[in-house]
């Protein structure tokens, strides 16, 4: 990302995800989604060093809910709520840097 600090706190009053800064030499943002438990993946955040192609989705509640989260927090929907038959509804968004990512909320009746 190009600010840091704008994406901490974007990422975690969205998705309430820890993610305290490294200690180390690099600006490195360690990212704590949920618990050990639960299915995902933990991550972090570097400072944008090129192109970044990779879209990662996040599995919520409710699409709609955190299409209004993101954009209170600065974000955009880039797509409108989608569905995925038998699988649920995702939309593709943006976080303040510009990133790309998906929001995916489980329904297996979407598009029935």
């Amino acid at each position: 990302v190009d600010n840091p600090e704008r994406a901490v706190k974007f990422y975690s009053s969205i998705f309430g995800w820890d993610i305290p800064k490294w200690a180390g030499p690099q600006d490195y943002w360690l990212i704590t989604t949920g618990s050990d438990g639960e299915p995902g993946i933990n991550g972090a955040i570097t400072r944008r060093t090129g192109n970044n192609t990779t879209v990662n989705t996040i599995s919520v509640p409710s699409v709609d809910q955190f299409i209004t989260k993101i954009k209170r927090a600065g974000g955009k929907a880039v797509t409108p709520k989608m569905p995925v038959p038998g699988i649920g509804y995702i939309a593709y968004c943006q976080d303040t840097e510009g990133n790309t990512f998906c929001i995916m909320q489980s329904d297996s009746s979407a598009g029935q």
